[in-house]
């Protein structure tokens, strides 16, 4: 029987290495990732005999270039080369900063912020990518004095020296240690610069452990990812959870995904793909592919226990649409499991069980804004009639702005807990009331690498009057505990107040993503700014030609201003129509409000679109 992370020998282990070495002798011919080309053929397998070798050849050269107790950037596509290269570095005792390979000059520059963040010049990539930079951008400053190392060479790029040829058994370096670091997971930059989150081993093991306890991986589990293996979600569910539970990975190019989501789909039902995992707007664009493209013939989702939901809010006509787009194709309602975690616990914090259906609670919205949770009971005018959950919810479900569906984010588990606190105070706060989540576990990250001071504020935080209780990790996000269930309603500082009520973005920019039938989900960002006189609501939303066609730009701008006065009783100042693709995104998918903010006051969206142009710009 293949092991699982419960096994007691396993669970022991202190380091995702040493759960390598010991799969690499049990069971050296199973098959632990397989990568597909282009999101449907697997075109590359790894067997654990095979990773661990090449994981360890590589080790030694790392040994051998004098990388051991440093940092080291990883710039890898989401394939083999990522997956061998990150073991190895977790071998040779390197802390990898994982990046996504640069195809602007903004990632370029991002890329060496992080390396100088890390106090690094070595950089692990392979030739394709070594040359593919140097063809892209030349001898630009953001590569000078980067040691640029292939490694499926390996040989130093600029220098032209090469180590020793390098095989598995030379590396007899230490093993890792339980405190050790074993990566530096750069932020996606969503709400300020990256920093480097600096996770141990046993914050690694901790968090894939927890996850396994909240959905258990069984002999004949498998995953399949496309999220990007650099960023801490997919590299939780693609890479680390896959090895400490002893089950397959399938995995693809990002770009596959995006180019045509039912991939994913199929890819799961081809592969029997038991859990994955996405942001709500990944499961928003399949439920547009299936409205366009209809169902992929003989689609057989079955055999999904979990579909993770994170990384965002969750949305709960996301929730309500996927499952009843794709019941027929086998999709239970249970199967959809919203979460909540971030890169400073490693990954997950909380999460619902496989067994159970969503949480939603209706709760009155001007309560809400003014930080109480008061739940609309099923006899409230307001919500007669309504459905109690996804799978029996009608298509066209009746909505009233004065409703806010609030989906739950599932609870803790294992030794990971969670507090809600009042940002200004920071006194814990009853259920029912909306302030800052704070955390508190193994999974807990050590702090920011090389920034003392915003470590301690970050991640030694202490209750009021629960001093002695420990320290706790101030997320910055906001949220509620009800019925023991933790459900998030958006960032601290993102919030918009008006009149001394909150507003979250987030239901700001699906309202004016619901404007037009044409603009597509994650497609808008909303924001405040002052004017010197009084706080103004931008809305950036991006838009086409499609989505300009009736009405021209002027009409689109005030079908959004209505709908944004509709879905949330709150005037927009100005609207503002930007290309596709022209908001600023995290890795993960998520638009950066704050960079999306700066460009505008720096002018950088240019002037709003003339009246009837075929473009936004």
């Amino acid at each position: 029987m293949t092991a699982t992370a419960l096994d007691p020998l396993a669970t022991a282990l202190p380091s995702l290495p040493e759960v390598l070495r010991l799969r690499s002798e049990t069971q050296p011919d199973t098959v632990a990732y397989v990568f597909l080309h282009n999101g449907e053929t697997p075109a590359q397998t790894l067997t654990y005999r095979q990773l661990d070798e090449a994981a360890r050849a590589q080790a030694a050269a790392l040994d051998a270039a004098g990388l051991r107790g440093g940092a080291a950037v990883l710039l890898h596509p989401s394939g083999p080369d990522f997956v061998t290269t990150l073991l190895a570095c977790m071998y040779a005792g390197v802390a990898a900063a994982p990046v996504q390979v640069p195809t602007r000059l903004r990632g370029l520059i991002r890329l060496r912020r992080i390396a100088d963040d890390a106090g690094t010049v070595t950089v692990l990539t392979t030739a394709a990518v070594r040359h593919d930079l140097q063809e892209r951008f030349g001898d630009t400053p953001e590569l000078a004095g980067l040691t640029l190392l292939d490694m499926a060479g390996p040989t130093l790029l600029d220098s032209g020296s090469q180590p020793p040829p390098a095989t598995a058994a030379q590396w007899t370096g230490p093993a890792a240690g339980p405190d050790d670091i074993a990566l530096l997971q750069y932020t996606s930059g969503s709400t300020g610069d990256p920093k480097g989150v600096r996770v141990s081993h046993a914050n690694f093991r901790a968090n894939a452990a927890e996850t396994d306890l909240l959905w258990p991986c069984r002999p004949d589990s498998a995953v399949v990812n496309w999220l990007p293996l650099f960023h801490d979600m997919g590299m939780l569910f693609g890479v680390v959870l896959p090895l400490w539970a002893g089950i397959p990975s399938y995995i693809m190019a990002p770009e596959a995904f995006i180019r045509r989501p039912a991939r994913w789909l199929e890819a799961i039902s081809r592969f029997r793909g038991s859990h994955t995992a996405a942001p709500s707007f990944a499961y928003e664009l399949c439920v547009r592919d299936a409205a366009e493209n209809g169902l992929s013939e003989g689609l057989d989702l079955s055999s999904l226990r979990v579909a993770a939901n994170g990384a965002e809010p969750v949305r709960w006509n996301t929730v309500r649409a996927f499952t009843r787009t794709f019941a027929g194709a086998g999709f239970r309602p249970e199967a959809m499991c919203p979460g909540y975690g971030l890169a400073e616990n490693t990954l997950k914090v909380t999460g619902s069980r496989e067994d159970q259906e969503p949480t939603l609670l209706r709760i009155d919205a001007e309560a809400l804004r003014e930080g109480r949770v008061e739940p609309l009971p099923a006899g409230d005018p307001l919500v007669a009639g309504l459905p109690d959950g996804p799978s029996d919810a009608p298509a066209d479900a009746v909505t009233d702005v004065r409703v806010v569906h609030a989906v739950g984010c599932g609870t803790t588990v294992g030794a990971t807990s969670v507090r809600v606190a009042d940002p200004g105070t920071l006194s814990a706060l009853p259920d029912g009331r909306v302030g800052e989540i704070w955390v508190n576990g193994p999974c807990v990250a050590g702090g920011y690498h090389g920034r003392p001071e915003e470590s301690g504020d970050t991640f030694a935080a202490r209750l009021s009057g629960q001093e002695a209780a420990g320290a706790w990790l101030r997320t910055g996000d906001l949220g509620f505990v009800h019925a023991g269930e933790l459900f998030v309603t958006g960032r601290l500082k993102d919030v918009i107040i008006r009149k001394g009520r909150n507003f979250y973005p987030q239901d700001i920019e699906v309202s004016a993503e619901r404007a037009d039938p044409a603009l597509r989900p994650n497609c808008a960002a909303a924001f405040s700014v002052d004017d010197g006189v009084a706080e103004r609501l931008v809305v950036v939303v991006e838009a086409d030609g499609r989505a300009l066609r009736d009405g021209g730009a002027e009409g689109l701008r005030e079908r959004v201003r209505e709908a944004v006065l509709d879905g949330q009783r709150l005037t927009a100042d100005e609207i503002l129509l930007v290309r596709r693709g022209a908001l600023p995104k995290t890795s993960s998918g998520k638009v950066q409000r704050r960079e999306t903010r700066r460009r505008y006051l720096d002018g950088e969206f240019g002037t709003p679109a003339a009246p009837g142009s075929g473009d936004p710009r």
